[in-house]
């Protein structure tokens, strides 16, 4: 008996899916058609929809390809692609009195970070824990990439609902599904500009 062709798509599959790590999965970035990976925990993070759907948008091309560009006022973070385009993300910001603008660098990046309330946080709000272990319920989400010289980070969010407000001691807040894709492009020493 022969084979019939949709018997031997699903054998391919079966043996593609045999040899990926058991925790880890993959979808093509429908922006630029390459593989998606991450781990079991982030699958669920994938149907968080954002207020603000990522996309491609015309942009400036006084910044480098790779820089992230953050305008508060407009509420929303670029991630430079070059020749005049770049990847736009919905963001949540600082409330007032606590906005910032200038250049840091990416200095460190943590998958599901644990959190550690800062001093300031914990004399304004001293009902937070002195510490949580990475997780759901973690208020920095499943990425977090701590930008160096601040107290701040570009991190996720277990309240999709605060996209596009400012409600933020002044870190800069994605849903978990954009900084996941967020992450998975930036390096180490990336620039970032914060504009107000």
């Amino acid at each position: 008996m022969t084979p019939t062709r949709g018997a031997f798509c699903g054998l391919v599959f079966a043996l593609a899916m045999a040899a990926t790590p058991a925790a880890a999965f993959f979808e093509i970035d429908p922006l630029t058609r390459q593989p998606l990976y991450g781990s079991g925990d982030d699958q669920a993070y994938r149907a968080q929809a954002s207020p603000v759907p990522r996309a491609v948008v015309p942009f400036s091309d006084r910044y480098a390809p790779g820089t992230i560009v953050i305008s508060t006022d407009e509420r929303r973070l670029y991630y430079v692609l070059g020749n005049g385009e770049a990847i736009r993300y919905g963001i949540g910001v600082g409330r007032p009195g606590f906005e910032w603008a200038g250049t840091r660098r990416v200095t460190m990046k943590r998958e599901w970070p644990d959190w550690r309330p800062p001093a300031q946080m914990l004399r304004r709000r001293p009902d937070l824990p002195r510490y949580m272990e990475g997780g759901p319920d973690n208020p920095l989400g499943a990425r977090a990439l701590y930008l160096g010289g601040s107290l701040y980070r570009i991190h996720g969010s277990n309240e999709p609902e605060t996209i596009g407000q400012a409600v933020s001691s002044g870190c800069i807040r994605m849903t978990n599904e954009d900084v996941i894709d967020l992450y998975n492009r930036v390096k180490v020493g990336t620039r970032v500009v914060v504009l107000n």
